[in-house]
Formats: structure tokens, sequence, C-alpha cells
């Protein structure tokens, strides 16, 4: 006999990772509003949202939720800092902060992958690496609309700092919520 009623916990397993994606694409769009104007890239808490999230959660799932975040910012959804004000959508992702975003995207797989079940020195190397990858994808996109001259000065050095803050910061709360939780790392 078949049954067509399947357990709850089918359905729980089946929406698990989708919910989480989701869950992590709205913590990005929570860091993406948190923000400090600059221009023409704003200084927001989209490094540190963005690389908790591909640490706690792997490269898989790290992936999904940032990729999540940047098709529903795609798709018109006002999730990116400064919109709607600086447009939505297509729009705006014709603006100097795509090569940003989508070197989160990177370096949402890569510290996933490099972080994966390793120590807070590890996951702060990873970061590191994956600050990188966003920084290289920002400034190679940015360079057309900053003269090369101002590159730096517009689009890594005023960031620096506090990315790099925002680092300690998401080391220091992975491994907090590693020693509640009773997991090693």
């Amino acid at each position: 006999m078949t049954t067509f009623i399947r357990p709850a916990s089918h359905w729980v397993t089946r929406w698990r990772n989708p919910a989480i994606a989701l869950c992590g694409a709205a913590l990005i769009t929570i860091g993406a509003k948190l923000q400090v104007p600059f221009w023409p890239v704003p200084m927001t808490l989209h490094t540190l949202a963005v690389f908790l999230i591909a640490a706690a959660l792997g490269p898989r799932l790290g992936l999904a939720a940032m990729a999540t975040y940047l098709g529903a910012g795609a798709m018109g959804l006002p999730v990116f800092s400064g919109s709607p004000e600086r447009g939505v959508g297509l729009a705006y992702l014709a603006g100097p902060t795509t090569g940003y975003l989508l070197g989160y995207l990177a370096a949402s797989g890569l510290i996933g992958w490099l972080a994966c079940g390793r120590g807070v020195m590890a996951l702060g190397a990873a970061m590191l690496a994956g600050l990188a990858v966003v920084y290289a994808a920002g400034i190679i996109w940015l360079a057309a609309f900053v003269p090369a001259g101002q590159l730096l000065a517009a689009g890594v050095l005023p960031f620096l700092a506090g990315d790099l803050v925002k680092i300690v910061l998401a080391c220091a709360l992975l491994s907090g919520l590693h020693r509640l939780t009773g997991r090693s790392q």
C-alpha cells in the first residue's frame, strides 16, 4: 500500500536549506542597511554579515545565502545598501558597488570552504582571503567609475581598518558560538 502523506520530518528536511539561505539573505540585507554614507561605495556591515554566514554555514549554504540576496536585489527588492534611493534591480547593479557584491559571492564560497571545521586562526585567515577577493573584484569594477590613480583611495583604504575589525568580531562571535554550543572548531 502506497501512502501519499509524508512524515513531517520529510518536509522539514526538504525546506531546511532554502529556509537557511533565506535567513542568511535577510541578515545580509540588514548588514547592507546599516551603513555610513561614503561615495562611491558606502561603508556597511556587509562584510561582517557575509563572512559570518559563510563561515558558519559552509560553502554551499553560504553561497546560497549570498546568491539569494543578489537575486532578490536583481529582481528589484530594495535589499542593497542605499536602495531604493540609489536605484533598485539591474539599475543598481550597473553602479559602482557591483564588483564588491560579486566579490562577496565568490568570498562566500571561499571562506566557507577554507574555514570549514578549522580553528580560529584558520578562520581569520579564510576571512582575510575572502576580503582580498572582495577588494579585488570591487576595484576591478570600480575602475569604470573612478580614475585608476584613485582606486585604492576610493575603494579600499577607507574600508580596510573597519573590515579588519569586522573580521576580528566575526571570529570572536563564531568562537563564542562554538563554545556555547559545545562544538569544537
